[in-house]
This record gives C-alpha cells, sequence and structure tokens, in this order.
C-alpha cells in the first residue's frame, strides 16, 4: 500500500466516519437532552395548578416518566460519551496527519511513514480497546 493510498483508504476515511459519527452522536444527545429540560421545567409550573384542574395530575405523572425514559435513553445509549470518543480519536488522527504532511517531530526521516502508520493504528487499536471496555465485553480465556 502506498502513503497515498493508506492516507486516503485509512486514515481520511477513518477520519471522515469519526467526525460523522460524532456530529450524529452530539446532535442525539442536545435533542433529547433539550426534551428532557424542557419536560422538567414544566413540572412546577403544572404542579401549581394541579389542585384545579385534574388532568394536570395526568400529564404531571405522564411527564415524569417521559423524563425518565429519555434519561434512561441517554444513559443506555451513552451519546455524550461516544460524541466526545469519536471526536477524540478524529482529533487524533488528524494531528498526526498534519505532523505527517509537514514531516516534523518522528515523521521527519527516513522511516517517517512506518512511524505514521505505527501511531495510526496505534490510536485505532485503542479506541477498539475503549470500545471493548465500555460495551463491556469479556474475552473468554482459553
Amino acid at each position: 500500500m502506498t502513503p497515498d493510498q493508506y492516507m486516503t483508504d485509512r486514515v481520511d476515511g477513518q477520519i471522515k466516519w469519526l467526525s460523522a459519527k460524532g456530529a450524529g452522536n452530539q446532535s442525539w444527545f442536545m435533542r433529547l437532552r433539550a426534551v428532557e429540560l424542557l419536560l422538567a421545567s414544566c413540572l412546577p409550573f403544572l404542579a401549581a395548578y394541579a389542585d384545579q384542574l385534574a388532568w394536570i395530575k395526568v400529564a404531571l405523572g405522564a411527564i415524569g416518566v417521559l423524563i425518565a425514559v429519555l434519561a434512561g435513553i441517554l444513559s443506555l445509549y451513552k451519546f455524550q460519551e461516544n460524541w466526545i470518543e469519536y471526536r477524540s480519536t478524529a482529533e487524533a488522527l488528524k494531528r498526526e496527519k498534519f505532523l505527517f504532511l509537514t514531516g516534523v517531530g518522528d515523521y521527519a526521516g527516513d522511516q517517517a511513514f512506518s512511524a505514521f502508520v505505527a501511531r495510526i493504528e496505534g490510536v485505532l487499536g485503542s479506541e477498539s480497546a475503549r470500545w471493548v471496555e465500555h460495551a463491556g465485553v469479556r474475552r473468554e480465556s482459553g
């Protein structure tokens, strides 16, 4: 594989994928959190009128259930954590790419491409290891 192929297929492809996944997780997190905050802010307002209108008690209960469901979804799918992980990895890849392209640091010598590949694969390997740990996947010995 040539350096150009590696850059296009592996590095740029991963940066694009990670950036898109990060943006999607950020969007879901922000939307769900905004709905959760909106519903939570309605509770005290509606509670002030609960004795005057019977349906408000039902609405308060429903809003409480919705808030619990939203909190559960946010916890289960970990949109904020995923957003941060994807974004951090994409930025680490971009940093290594720019250091390589400018030929600075570890990328100044004859072994620049080998060092670059090792670093990129290290970043991606660390990302994979974090996902295994994050997902609670356990390796069975034996």
